[in-house]
């Protein structure tokens, strides 16, 4: 998985504020943990994903020794962090030493991770086929599931990215995401140790942290729309901003669409055309602009090697792609299954092919242009999946809620709002009693940013919210 620790190079492996590890000292603090973790042979292990230097050296660890692991995002309410639990039944939680953890952590075994170096060699690795991941969606339909990832999967995309990009270990990433999903631990983690570079990491997204990274080398940004958008806001009062992103070789946006306001002003100030990419937690990557391809705003680019991708009509048919149609892919990057959800697993498919339920034309060239969701209930908010359906059951449990509907409305900073449509039980509610309710039992990020209140929800006669006509 990462060739560089076996070679002991004394390259920078990651930099977190002021303190860094090079990949040789990354090797002997993740190899001693990972012999320690295999000779306890525990079935997975949990690890609160602060944004840490811990964080990543514990997931290197686990890796290494070939368990898998179970990030927890450190924001999670109560109820998710209970079912998560309860459903991948972890061994041991291993965090950054002087974390709070919440009472439902109590009963879980904690390893502080420190980063005293060892000298255990790098222990062997198991089979490609071996889980590395469970990784939870966010529960769109009902609980999250925890997709199992393999270590295939994770190094097919890894390295289709390093074909569609040209990454190299010359290469030294900048970002601020978190690190308990994909894109922010796979990809911005685990992708610039394979390569045998380097990852600094900002603990927070700020421009002038940004700019000074990149002043001082760094060579490629990842990010999310929500902070692209605030790059485009500041970039015409901050000239060293725009030098600075103008020096960088690639600037990737994804987990949501880029507004094509936001594309122009980062290029008109720049020069840079922003490279957006594809994926899914059940897929990781499918498809991406390419470095050495035209840069169209608007597009995510081709499909990446290895990654076959075809669009499908509402009988599951395939279509020529003018016509928007389901995305569906299959390769080695797709995930092993929906853990202890044989019947999900099985939805999910069409034959060999993965559904993703996201909607979408091809253009002559191959690229992929999203249109938007098959279903209606997903919103895309400040680069987060969230499901309307759990947010909507959240307030329902309030007792001053009689009815709910949850929709997505165009945001400049977050891609979509959050909007909750209440019919009150009574005397309506403070919004904020009503947002701080679902902050508490899901997550800060899922809750509504606006509460409207109504007399009635309109429905159809199957009883079904129309929610096209909330906002007509």
């Amino acid at each position: 998985m990462f060739p560089s620790l076996r070679t002991g190079s004394p390259r920078t492996a990651l930099r977190f504020g002021d303190r860094s590890v090079t990949h040789a000292e990354l090797a002997s603090i993740a190899g001693a943990l990972a012999r320690r973790l295999r000779a306890s042979a525990p079935a997975r292990v949990a690890v609160w994903a602060s944004p840490t230097l811990e964080t990543s050296v514990a997931v290197v660890a686990a890796v290494l020794a070939g368990i898998p692991v179970v990030p927890v995002n450190p924001k999670t309410g109560v109820r998710e962090l209970q079912h998560i639990l309860a459903d991948s039944t972890p061994d041991v939680l291993l965090t950054a030493p002087g974390q709070e953890l919440p009472e439902a952590l109590a009963q879980l075994p904690r390893e502080d991770v420190t980063l005293e170096p060892g000298d255990a060699d790098v222990p062997d690795e198991p089979d490609e086929d071996a889980p590395a991941f469970v990784i939870y969606t966010s529960g769109t339909t009902g609980p999250p599931k925890g997709v199992v990832l393999s270590r295939r999967a994770v190094v097919a995309t890894l390295d289709a990215l390093e074909d569609a990009w040209h990454w190299t270990s010359d290469d030294v990433l900048v970002h601020a995401l978190p690190l308990f999903h994909v894109h922010g631990l796979i990809l911005g983690v685990l992708g610039p140790l394979r390569r045998g570079g380097t990852l600094v990491h900002l603990g927070r997204f700020d421009t002038a942290r940004l700019t000074n990274a990149l002043t001082e080398g760094a060579t490629m940004v990842f990010g999310v729309p929500t902070m692209y958008h605030r790059i485009a806001d500041e970039l015409a009062d901050d000239p060293a901003l725009a030098d600075a992103l103008a020096g960088a070789r690639l600037l990737v946006s994804g987990s949501a669409a880029l507004p094509l306001r936001d594309h122009s002003r980062i290029t008109a100030a720049t020069g840079q055309r922003v490279v957006e990419r594809y994926g899914m937690t059940e897929t990781l990557m499918n498809t991406s602009v390419r470095v050495d391809d035209i840069r169209e705003p608007g597009t995510v680019g081709v499909p990446l090697r290895g990654v076959e991708l075809r669009l499908v009509d509402e009988a599951g048919q395939p279509i020529d792609g003018v016509t928007p149609g389901e995305v569906q892919v299959r390769g080695p990057n797709l995930f092993t299954e929906y853990l202890n959800r044989p019947d999900a697993t099985a939805a999910a498919f069409d034959g060999d092919w993965f559904a993703t339920g996201d909607m979408a034309t091809v253009d002559s060239h191959g690229r992929l242009r999203l249109v938007g969701r098959k279903a209606t209930d997903l919103i895309k908010s400040g680069g987060y999946k969230i499901g309307a359906g759990e947010i909507e059951n959240a307030l329902l449990e309030h007792p001053a809620v009689a009815e709910a509907a949850v929709t997505g409305e165009p945001d400049d900073d977050l891609g979509e709002r959050i909007v909750a449509w209440i019919v009150p039980a009574g005397p309506p509610p403070g919004a904020t009693e009503l947002t701080d309710h679902v902050a508490r039992l899901l997550s800060p990020h899922k809750r509504p940013r606006e509460i409207r209140f109504l007399d009635s929800l309109p429905r159809n006669d199957m009883g079904k919210v129309l929610k096209r006509a909330l906002h007509a």
